[in-house]
């Protein structure tokens, strides 16, 4: 599986996010994803709406998956833009 296909897959479980994903082997992946939707949320229930979008591929043909997942005034802050 390519990086742009779980990309796709990632941002039709979100309103407007951003997502990038990237993988040296096609088996293993790292995901950055910024969406407002993590607004208020836990590191866990953020990784779980990403898991949601992904279902039976992870541990299949995902074999591991890093994620970052930030609320868009994270990403602003971490990126310097604040």
């Amino acid at each position: 599986m390519n990086p742009k296909e779980i990309s796709q897959l990632i941002e039709a479980g979100f309103d407007d996010a951003t997502v990038k994903v990237e993988s040296d082997d096609n088996t293993h992946y790292g995901a950055l994803v910024v969406a407002a939707e993590f607004d208020g949320k836990r590191l866990i229930a953020r990784h779980q709406m990403i898991y949601k979008c992904l279902g039976a591929l992870v541990g299949n043909e995902i074999h591991a998956l890093s994620i970052t997942a930030l609320t868009p005034d994270e990403w602003r802050q971490k990126s310097g833009e604040a």
